[in-house]
């Protein structure tokens, strides 16, 4: 079995129905200034249990594609609540 990308973000959105939007944040060096500069993107993660809330930090593993845009499932909730 290969493995699985994943990914840990917040959860910034319910996205409708079993959907909730995360952004994951990273740190890379600048490629001119050489100073650590942050990224963000977002993702669509599937909940199948509608547990989320805005604020929770959650791990997502890579799956088959569910949607158009949605390729990642909950995997666990590492803080409930982190910008309550």
């Amino acid at each position: 079995m290969t493995h699985k990308r994943e990914i840990q973000g917040n959860v910034i959105k319910i996205s409708g129905d079993k959907t909730v939007s995360i952004v994951v944040e990273r740190r890379v060096m600048h490629p001119k200034y050489h100073k650590v500069v942050k990224r963000f993107k977002k993702y669509l993660v599937h909940d199948e249990r509608n547990e989320l809330k805005v604020g929770d930090e959650i791990v997502a593993a890579e799956c088959r594609p569910l949607s158009k845009s949605k390729s990642y499932r909950l995997k666990s909730i590492v803080l409930v609540g982190a910008e309550a």
